[in-house]
This record gives structure tokens, sequence and C-alpha cells, in this order.
């Protein structure tokens, strides 16, 4: 559209007498519905209408058209006859179309003819609107000024907001939250104030201006707080808009109260008493002492040691962990060996006066020892527990045991006591040797730890026990599981972007990070298509259209973190329901018929095709004759076209009607399309050349044009209709430096360079352009002098104005243009080209019959076989003979070195 909008206002530059420019300024609210009128344009530039102030001059009708239907012309409907301009079905949201920004943007290009423009105060709809016949001709630069509505909520950026405030945080402290919500209106219509659903009597909330008008809401503390009376406070913060009515949005707040160390360890008692008898062996665990911090992190590390006041005796015979506060034998208790230890334990903190606990140790003699129980381990084993990895195979061995009296007096026997896949048995040929291992794999999703015993036991009777805990250590043994393999989903087309689609939901058997679940979408998902990795949420972030797409089909996979990872797949299915969004649709927008006068009533003159991309009663559509029903009728199953009476053209020479295209939707969408019906006439008028309109014209080239660049155009239209009017364009006559270097396109009249153009190049070109039509049985043509001055400058108009006033000495190359004619086989065109087929065809058999039309019927007959060799074939025909709509779509170019 911007190419053609050049070519046509560029020649007008070069003639700056014959245009003139206006602007208008409206205004209206966004959101209004279809048919809203906007302003006259006719009214407002106060242009003549029929029966105006000299009804007895007839005035020419006024024609008014937008030069090029871009982003914006789809929001307006402009009447070309009157000039009122209404809202269009489509619906203008400010917010979608004006981005609000610092400085101007032009949408759809920074050429475009129609577009909306932006800035911080405005947005605007820039509409250029062209005002016909040649006596009124202008170009009118509409604006239209959106209001902006109150049709937007308060958002808050994220769901879920989080701050933390430090428990020692002092009243009136200012907190900012980072996240302020957000509302695409503006003005007064936007974000104005804040507040808190619930404050807990602690809290309240502040909003800041800045200079740029961005309020930003600040936290507040009101009261004391306390991390260990409570750690975390959740309310809901709203915004609230300036609209009337206003408008709100809310978000989670989740106030966190972060620590500090303002607590010491405790001992919950202040002195244990434990007896330990005379024959324990070597690590036997005597106590545990365990204090307690309310504080959190590293302001509750307790460590544990002896007070100074514990003799050193003491110290060597127990065993004292700083970080667990366990208490172990770790020397051997012989006949000298005090019978009572008091053991004074600190629980110690950074910044705190230690807690104390007393331990006293009372020891008992023992005469007879017990029998003794001497592990070896095989299997990875600390304090105690011995660690297996799961579906270790069968006869996994665990440890050796070594049984004996220390005495040597008595027989030593022992057992395994406690549930679980293993056993104890004598390692031959070894006396007093036992070996403990497993009886069948372990799993760890069915039992994590088993506690078992080698229990010993002498001749009289006195039991030792060993107690060993096995922990099964967890393999990545388990593939995520989906809670269903096919997931069936449905969303209304014209979603909202980033519309949530559902929860994907996989479980791990595995523990850790075996077991963390990770969400994926397979390589056949779309890219508008998100999946949350983490929470498994899938969302769809652009709009979906049933008519472009109405099933999606794709696999989701659920990785866990073990290594190597396990994955499982299931299968997404999205169903896209239909809405009624589309208006029905006419293949062309305006239909052109060309009938024989005198043509039969109720034959069939053409067919009117139209769609509706909706399914169901939604796409179901009906036809109907909106004017002219008393003559022309219309099939609305088949869409044909028909005239109840006979045509004469001497009576009328053109019809033209509009057909309207109701769906079966819930409200209703209509269309329109406009039927031009033309009577055939004979060839008896020659191509009028509109542009340029003067052998002395001429336009300034410059010598850095391009090769391949549109230097101007010759435009012509010819009154007949009809083959008599296909206009061919071509050079017959040249002069200049070097005058090939021009040509002209035979279909479009477009003037281009062909060469470089050098330093020797420089001059005036002339080029006598033949405009001829394909008339039948004689083609008519005119001619026209193209006048092109090669230079970087126009510094001396009057001698180029005098070299145009010389006789032109050009000789006449007369060349018969070629026009390649489009096959008739494409389908918006071959509607045209039935009725005349059938109008000949009822011809020719009522002349069979009438003996008078036989001179009519052998006419006929000549004309068909004159054109047998384009059977099938076609071409594109203007509609009328005046200044056609054709006119509208030239745009003006400007050559130069770009």
């Amino acid at each position: 559209h911007l190419l053609l909008f050049l070519l046509f206002v560029g020649p007008f530059n070069c003639f700056a007498s014959y245009s003139r420019a206006t602007e208008l300024f409206y205004s209206l609210n966004e959101g209004l519905p279809a048919g809203v009128l906007i302003g006259s344009l006719a009214r407002d530039l106060r242009l003549p209408t029929a029966g105006g102030q000299h009804p007895a001059v007839p005035q020419p009708p006024l024609s008014f058209t937008l030069a090029s239907r871009g982003l914006g012309g789809q929001y307006v409907q402009l009447d070309n006859r009157s000039g009122e301009l209404h809202t269009s079905a489509v619906e203008i949201d400010r917010e979608a179309l004006c981005v609000e920004s610092s400085g101007a943007t032009v949408f759809g290009g920074a050429a475009a003819v129609s577009s909306f423009s932006s800035s911080s105060e405005s947005c605007l709809l820039l509409l250029d609107v062209l005002v016909l016949p040649q006596e009124y001709f202008r170009l009118v630069k509409v604006k239209i000024a959106i209001r902006d509505v109150n049709d937007n909520a308060p958002r808050f950026p994220v769901p879920h907001i989080h701050l933390s405030v430090p428990e020692n945080a002092p009243v009136n402290t200012r907190l900012a939250i980072e996240h302020p919500a957000l509302d695409p209106d503006v003005g007064t219509n936007g974000v104005q104030t804040y507040r808190l659903q619930d404050n807990y009597g602690v809290f309240t909330l502040d909003v800041e201006e800045n200079e740029s008008g961005e309020r930003t809401p600040y936290l507040i503390v009101m009261g004391a707080l306390d991390r260990e009376t409570r750690e975390e406070y959740v309310t809901v913060i709203v915004a609230e808009d300036g609209g009337t009515p206003p408008l709100v949005g809310s978000a989670t707040l989740t106030i966190g109260i972060s620590d500090i160390n303002d607590n010491c360890p405790q001992f919950s008692d202040s002195q244990l008493n434990i007896t330990l008898y005379g024959n324990s062996s070597l690590g036997t665990h005597v106590a545990t002492v365990h204090a307690v911090d309310m504080d959190l992190g590293s302001n509750a590390q307790i460590t544990y040691s002896y007070s100074q006041k514990v003799p050193q005796p003491s110290r060597d015979l127990f065993h004292l962990d700083e970080s667990t506060g366990t208490i172990t034998l770790s020397s051997k208790v012989d006949g000298d060996t005090p019978r009572l230890h008091r053991l004074i334990i600190l629980g110690n903190s950074p910044g705190c006066i230690p807690a104390v606990i007393t331990v006293l140790v009372t020891i008992i003699k023992v005469m007879m020892r017990p029998p003794e129980v001497v592990p070896r381990f095989i299997a990875n084993e600390a304090e105690g527990v011995v660690y297996l990895k799961e579906l270790e195979p069968i006869n996994t061995p665990i440890a050796f045991f070594t049984i004996k009296d220390p005495d040597e007096k008595y027989k030593v026997s022992c057992y395994l006591d406690g549930d679980g896949p293993f056993r104890l048995s004598p390692y031959k040929p070894y006396n007093n040797e036992y070996l403990l291992e497993t009886t069948k794999p372990l799993d760890y999703e069915t039992q994590q730890l088993y506690e078992i015993s080698v229990v010993a036991w002498n001749s009289e009777g006195f039991h030792v026990n060993k107690i060993i805990k096995v922990q099964v250590l967890d393999d990545n043994d388990n593939s995520p599981v989906f809670s269903q393999q096919l997931i069936e989903l449905s969303i209304e087309e014209n979603n909202v972007p980033n519309a949530f689609l559902t929860k994907l939901h996989a479980t791990d058997a595995d523990s850790g990070e075996r077991g963390q679940v990770s969400y994926f979408l397979g390589p056949d998902a779309p890219s508008y298509f998100s999946l949350d990795k983490t929470t498994g949420v899938l969302t769809v972030s652009t709009q979906l259209d049933r008519e472009e797409k109405e099933k999606y089909r794709y696999t989701v996979k659920a990785v866990d973190s073990g290594f190597p990872p396990r994955e499982s797949i299931a299968t997404v299915t999205i169903t896209v329901l239909d809405k009624n969004d589309n208006s029905p649709r006419f293949i062309n927008k305006d239909f052109s018929f060309f009938v024989p006068e005198n043509f039969p009533g109720f034959g069939e003159i053409g067919v009117i095709s139209v769609t509706d991309a909706d399914a169901g009663q939604n796409g179901w559509v009906a036809l109907s004759v909106l004017n002219g029903s008393d003559i022309f009728v219309i099939d609305t199953g088949k869409g044909v076209l028909r005239a109840k009476v006979s045509l004469d053209r001497e009576q009328q020479s053109s019809y033209v009607l509009w057909i309207e295209a109701v769906d079966g939707g819930d409200p209703a969408l209509s269309s329109t399309a406009k039927i031009t019906i033309l009577l055939l006439d004979i060839n008896d008028n020659p191509p009028l050349v509109l542009f340029p309109q003067s052998n002395m014209s001429y336009l300034l080239v410059l010598p850095s044009t391009l090769p391949g660049s549109p230097i101007t155009e010759v435009y012509a239209v010819d009154k007949d209709t009809g083959m008599n009017a296909v206009i061919a364009y071509s050079i017959i006559g040249r002069r200049g430096p070097r005058p090939e270097s021009f040509r002209i396109d035979p279909k479009t009249g477009n003037i281009t360079l062909e060469e470089s153009l050098m330093q020797n190049d420089y001059g005036l070109y002339r080029l006598l352009v033949k405009v001829s039509d394909h008339g039948y049985p004689e083609p008519l043509h005119s001619t026209i002098m193209v006048n092109l001055f090669v230079n970087d400058t126009v510094s001396n108009e009057s001698y180029i104005e005098s070299l145009l006033r010389k006789e032109p000495d050009i000789s006449i190359e007369e060349k018969q243009p070629q026009i390649s004619i489009e096959p008739a086989h494409k389908k918006t065109e071959s509607a045209s080209c039935m009725p005349t087929l059938v109008a000949l065809s009822i011809i020719s058999l009522g002349s069979i019959a009438l003996v008078t039309g036989m001179g009519i019927y052998i006419c006929l007959r000549k004309g068909k076989k004159h054109h047998r060799a384009d059977e099938n074939l076609e071409v594109q025909i203007p509609l009328n003979g005046g200044i056609n709509l054709h006119m509208l779509e030239k745009k003006p170019m400007e050559i130069s070195n770009i």
C-alpha cells in the first residue's frame, strides 16, 4: 500500500497547484460499538453537496476514500458519498494499540498511510482520506484521539510478593515493595492507592510518587516484632485505581521476620544421673546432653565442652563430642578407676553465657565379664550404621563377627535377632567366626532402615547385644509416573495471553534429588506453549485461533534428577473451542459482472461466493440483497444472482447492488459486498490520459537513481467497458542523451530506469507514450509526452520550459505492446466470465428462432472466432469510464539515491 500511495501522490508533488491538504481532528472513547458517528468530512470541510448553494448548476458527486486500508483503516467505516466516518465492527482497544512511550510510535511502519501514533499524552488514529473528483481533490489528514476509559483493573506482575523484615526493626521502618501493581489505563484511571486487607496491628502502607508519576507502595512497621513469637505474616495487598467505579487488583503479600541472635542455649534439665557397668566395652554410649536455642541458623549453633572444674581423669575416661553432646567410654574401667564422676558440661553459643548441666556417672563393679562381640565390617559403616545400596545382589556380605569369652571359661553361642532379609551363619572352618549377609535384594521404597542385633550368651546365661542399624541407600531405579498418560484439554479461542491450561502431576518413588521431578515440553510442542519446569503449570502465551488450528497434540516429559536421569512421557491434546469471532467473508470485496443488454429475466448473472471460518451454527451464512430487490434476487443457499426482468442498456447502463451475508452466531455477525453489473457496449472512446496532465510537465530525475527504480507513470482510463477498456502502454518515440535508459511497463504504465546514469547522460529526455485500448473491431489510442530532466537540481526552470516548447524531433517506432493475460482458471476471476458465456448462448439460441436476429447471431459468431485464441482467458477490466477508484490507489515516489 505504501508503494501505491507514493506513486499516486508523487506526480502531484511536481504540480503543486493541483493539490490541497487539510487536517481534521476528532476524538472518541475506546471500546465503542460499530456504527457510532465520528464525524462528517463533507460537512467539516464545507464541501458543496448536491442541491447546495447553486442547485441549478449540476455538481459532480463527491467521493471519499481511504488512501490505504492499513492497520488503522480496519477500525473505521467511511461512507464514500456522504463522507461520514463511523466506528467499525472491530473494537478499538487503546491499551492494545497505543503503547505508552516517551516518543511517538507508529504501528505498521513509519510511512504507513493509516496507523496509530502514541505518546505519553495521547493516542491518535491517523488516516489519510482522498477527496475526488479533481475539482475538489485534496488529501485530508484525519487525526482521531482515542480517549481512555477505565476498562482495566490494576494487576500485580506476580501473584505472590515476599518481603523480609528483621525482628529488631524499629517502629516506622519503611520497606519498598518491589512489585507494584500495573494498570494499562492512564491518568486517574491508573493505580492511585494501596491498602492491606489485614495489617495485624503492626503494619501499614504508604505510597510515594516519583517525578515521572510512578507510585510505589512502602510497608511501614508500626509495632514490635519477635520472630520467636511469630515468624511470618500473610496478608493481601490491594491496589485500587481512580476510575468511576474504581477497579481493584490484589496479590498475596508474605512478610517474613528474619532472625537475630537474641536467645541463648538452655538445657531442659540441670542434672543427669547415669549408671555404668564396670565391664562395659570401649565406645559404650554413656549419655547425650542437648541444649535448645530458639534462634535460627548460625545464631542457633551450639557447641559442648567440659567445664574447667572437671578433673583430667574424668576427661580421659569419658569422651564428649562437642557437636552432638554425646558422652562415650574412651578408656577401660579397672580397679583404680573412681566409682563416681561429676561431669559439668557447658552449652556454648556466640555472644551468650553458657548453659550448664551436670552428669553424675556411677560405675558399678562387675565380677564376671560378659561375652565379647567384635565386629569387622565389610560394607560401609559409620557410628554403628551400615550403609547398603538398594538392589544389591543376594548374599551381599555385611560384616564378620568374632564371638569369644574374655575369661575363656565358658562356651559362647550367638544368634541374630530382628526382622529383615539378613542371616548370621558360622564361617567355616574357623571357630567363633560368623558372617552377616543379605538373603534378598533390598528396596528403599519398601523399607529404608533395619535394626538388628547380634546376641551372644555364655553357658551361665549372660547375654550381650550388639545392635546394628542397616540404612538402605536409595538408587535411581524408578521413573516418574504421570497421573494420566493422555491429558485431554479444551480452551475457547481468543483466550487471554498466558492463559492457564492445566497443572501436570507426576510422582517418583525415589528419594531426595532422585525423586524431584522436572517438567519439559516435547520437541513437537509449538513454541507458544510454556511449561513451568518446577510446578508443571502448562500455559499458552498467545491467543489461539480455531480457524487457524483446531487441534494440538504434543508430548510432555517428566524427568527426575537422578544420575543418569530417568523420564516418562505423556501426551497432551488440546481442542480449541469455536467462538463466533469471524464475520462472513466474501471471496471479493467488490464483484463485477458483465451482462449483454437484453439479458433474459431470471438468467444467471453470477455466483456470489462467501465463506465463514467459524464452525457449526456460527458458520452458517444467509445472503440477501439490501437494495434493488425489485429487480434482482439472490439464491441464499447457492449464492446465484439473477435479474427478475430483462435488462436494457439504453434505460440503464450499470447497476450497483449491496449484498449482506449474516451468519448464524449469537450475536450474529455480518458483512457486505458491493456488486457492480455492467451492460456491454461498443468501442467508441479512446483512452483518456489522466497523468501526466500536460505535455509540458516534467520530472527531475537524480543521477544517483539506481537501475530498476520506478521514475513515474502514465495513467489513463477508458470510458468503454470490457475488452474495449483494456489499456496497454508503449513508448513509440524517444529523444535524449541516452533515451534507451528508460522503459515502460505495458500493463501498469510504470516507467523505470533500466541503466545507471553517467555524467554524459545529463539533460532532457522526451518519451512519446502511446496509450491504446484493445477494442474490437478497431483499437483506439491516445499519446502523451513524458519529459524527464536528469540533473542534480533544477537551477534554470525557464531554460527547461523553453526546451519543452520546442517541437520535438522524434521518430515514431510503432510497436504493438505485448500484455500477458492471466489464465481464467483463477477462482476469483472465473465467476465474472460465466454470465457472459451464458448470455451469449441464450442470444444464439434466440437468434435461431428469429429470422430478423440472424445478423446479430453472425456478428456474435465472428466475435467468438476472433477471440478463440484467448478462449478460457480473461483480464481485469475497469468498472466504469469516469475517474475510477483505481486513481485512489496511485501513490507518489520520490526518486533518490536512498
